[in-house]
């Protein structure tokens, strides 16, 4: 089982990024999605969720209007489109497989993103 987060980089804020979370070892289908992140010094807190069949999506406050989840499991992929970054997005993105950080049982390595000028 293998997660593979990418997509991350430096950004201004105000900007856009998608990440992307490539899966393989497991039928993607059967699965809730989660992506969390960890800033410098913080814990690590849930971002989003998508259910299996991409039918529920959940989202944190803090980016509730401006990140986007979803999926496509013919590509064994999930998406998070994340518009409109502000400095306090700056973090280590990980996506995981379940969307609870108790329960999830397989991470990816991770993916920085910086909301700097």
């Amino acid at each position: 089982v293998q997660l593979q987060a990418s997509g991350g980089g430096l950004v201004q804020p105000g900007g856009s990024l998608r990440l992307s979370c490539a899966v393989s070892g497991f039928t993607l289908d059967y699965y809730d999605i989660g992506w969390f992140r960890q800033a410098p010094g913080k814990e690590r807190e849930g971002v989003s969720c998508i259910s299996s069949g991409g039918g529920h999506t959940n989202y944190a406050d803090s980016v509730k209007g401006r990140f986007t989840i979803s999926r496509d499991n013919a590509e064994n992929t999930v998406y998070l489109q994340m518009n409109s970054l502000k400095p306090e997005d700056t973090a280590v993105y990980y996506c995981a497989r379940r969307c609870s950080i108790r329960t999830a049982d397989y991470w990816g390595q991770g993916t920085l993103v910086t909301v700097s000028s």
